[in-house]
């Protein structure tokens, strides 16, 4: 299980066997699903689904999604869940909260708001040197997006068009609008990200 993201120490890919991959491939042997199957009602590839379940390639975030909606799962059962305290309704202490390591796309997210905060989700997003989302752009259906730069040069790019954002910039836009983002650079970037409503 990982704890919280220590700023001096970005996230590596260390083929744990609870990783996203693992958790995918046994949701998927639960439901008694090919992967055939799968990857028709997620609408992505065959090799795609065989390459996230052997670890050897992450998804896009709307991949992601389809994937786990094929698969009649949460995307969050995909974080990692350290044991709830029992104010978590309201509070997330900093050693609770749960880590989605990205691994192949060299970025990692801790959400910072309680599962029961189900209309807006901040997270805390450390993006390795070379860790971006992905070439193709994605959107949400519905809500906003805001944030703010930490550490490092955000790379975001809506809509087609680039921002360079460096520490203490910040930045808003329609969750329906294209994006996607990196690391520029060769310092890891960290990000404060607001999300409305929560995706995880």
């Amino acid at each position: 299980m990982l704890s919280s993201l220590d700023i001096t120490e970005p996230p590596a890919d260390t083929g744990d066997a609870d990783d996203i991959g693992s958790r995918i491939r046994r949701r998927r042997k639960v439901r008694g699903m090919s992967l055939k199957e799968v990857a028709q009602r997620a609408e992505v590839s065959i090799g795609l689904i065989s390459q996230i379940e052997r670890g050897l390639t992450m998804p896009s975030v709307r991949s992601l999604g389809a994937i786990c909606a094929a698969l009649e799962m949460p995307v969050g059962w995909l974080f990692d869940h350290p044991a709830p305290p029992d104010d978590s309704r309201i509070l997330v202490r900093r050693h609770q909260r749960r880590v989605l390591d990205l691994g192949a796309k060299g970025m990692a997210k801790e959400l910072m708001t309680p599962d029961s905060s189900t209309g807006i989700q901040m997270m805390r997003l450390v993006i390795r040197p070379g860790g971006s989302t992905g070439q193709t752009p994605y959107n949400h259906p519905s809500g906003a997006k805001c944030g703010t730069v930490l550490r490092g040069t955000l790379a975001l790019e809506v809509d087609g068009e680039v921002h360079l954002i460096g520490p203490g910039d910040s930045f808003a836009f329609e969750a329906t609008r294209m994006i996607r983002f990196w690391c520029e650079g060769n310092e890891v970037t960290e990000v404060i990200w607001v999300v409305t409503p929560a995706v995880y």
